[in-house]
């Protein structure tokens, strides 16, 4: 069946993924951004910061296009953006009453669309490294601010879901990457620097000669994650929105343990990089891994190999110029 379908966050990483797949599938799209640029049509203005909301001309905008689907990706999704250990007032704004802002749109629109919600892993909290494997049901004990702005925006939306005015589905998203996420990220960082990008505090700049002893950095190659192509990722929000329980919950991740330095061993040997690996935060690290079994029975797996992400991602990143760091950190915040 097509969507009519609305993005939130348009101009951000997966939301551009989530776009560019529902156009393959024939699905109508509009967007939301919290600023608009003239190379991106099809875009509305909205700050989900504001609290006065969308402008009348967007929600007359939003109502005349009559989406069927509201797929909510705008968030502050940096972790580090978002609070140690209470979210920021940002992570506040945006994350936690800029998803309100959201579902009121959703619940006054004639047509009550389904709203698909990214939450995020991170509600977890830390993973148990004996059984780090969690389901939906797992206890949700965020500790870092990003966490704890993603479920209390689930808590918002569930309650919306049980008054009876919204029909949600919420997807708790594990870390996903792919070609074009800014390095901010941890293979997008990884792999700028096997490309020649300075990392200066923790953030990539200008691209230079390495030389053979320039040192690749890295937080540690002992945490253990989740790591999905975020192809596969937004073909599992387009499937939830349509196939998704009302009021569900589903992991969306690749249900696999993976240690950040085979990782990066990958990296380095598709690249051709021999230059020495310097750990900043050394130490072992357990972050939750998706169980897959709920969103297994509506017929999602993952697809791509995790040697065909890394190979994209540094081919993207081999092929880039300095001007492509400035544009990858100023999009999709919001």
């Amino acid at each position: 069946m097509t969507q009519r379908a609305l993005i939130t966050g348009i101009g951000g990483f997966a939301a551009g993924y989530l776009a560019a797949h529902l156009f393959d599938c024939g699905d109508a799209v509009l967007g939301t951004d919290f600023e608009m640029r003239h190379d991106r049509r099809g875009t509305l203005f909205w700050d989900l910061s504001l609290p006065e909301g969308p402008s009348p001309e967007t929600v007359r905008a939003i109502r005349e296009f009559s989406p069927t689907v509201i797929y909510h990706l705008a968030a502050v999704s940096i972790p580090a953006d978002c609070g140690l250990d209470e979210p920021t007032a940002a992570a506040i704004a945006v994350n936690v009453e800029g998803t309100r802002r959201v579902v009121e749109l959703a619940a006054s629109l004639p047509s009550r669309p389904r709203l698909l919600f990214t939450s995020s892993s991170y509600v977890y909290g830390k993973a148990d490294p004996r059984q780090p494997v969690v389901g939906e049901t797992a206890p949700t004990v965020p500790r870092r601010g990003y966490g704890k702005s993603k479920l209390a925006a689930e808590r918002i939306i569930l309650a919306a879901v049980e008054e009876g005015r919204l029909d949600a589905v919420i997807a708790r998203s594990f870390q996903h990457t792919g070609p074009k996420q800014g390095p901010r990220m941890m293979l997008p960082e990884w792999a700028a620097q096997c490309a020649g990008f300075i990392n200066e505090g923790g953030r990539i700049t200008c691209r230079r000669e390495a030389t053979p002893e320039t040192p690749i950095e890295v937080h540690t190659q002992n945490a253990h994650v989740d790591v999905v192509d975020v192809r596969d990722t937004v073909r599992a929000y387009r499937m939830l929105a349509e196939e998704g329980e009302r009021g569900g919950i589903y992991n969306v991740g690749s249900g696999r343990g993976r240690r950040t330095g085979d990782i990066l061993a990958m990296l380095l040997e598709i690249s051709g990089t021999r230059r020495p690996v310097v750990e900043l935060r050394g130490g072992v690290k357990y972050d939750p891994i998706a169980d897959l079994s709920r969103i297994r029975s509506l017929g999602w797996e993952p697809e791509i190999l995790i040697e065909e992400t890394v190979a994209a991602v540094w081919h993207y990143w081999e092929g880039c110029g300095t001007e492509r760091i400035l544009q990858v950190e100023s999009e999709g915040r919001r």
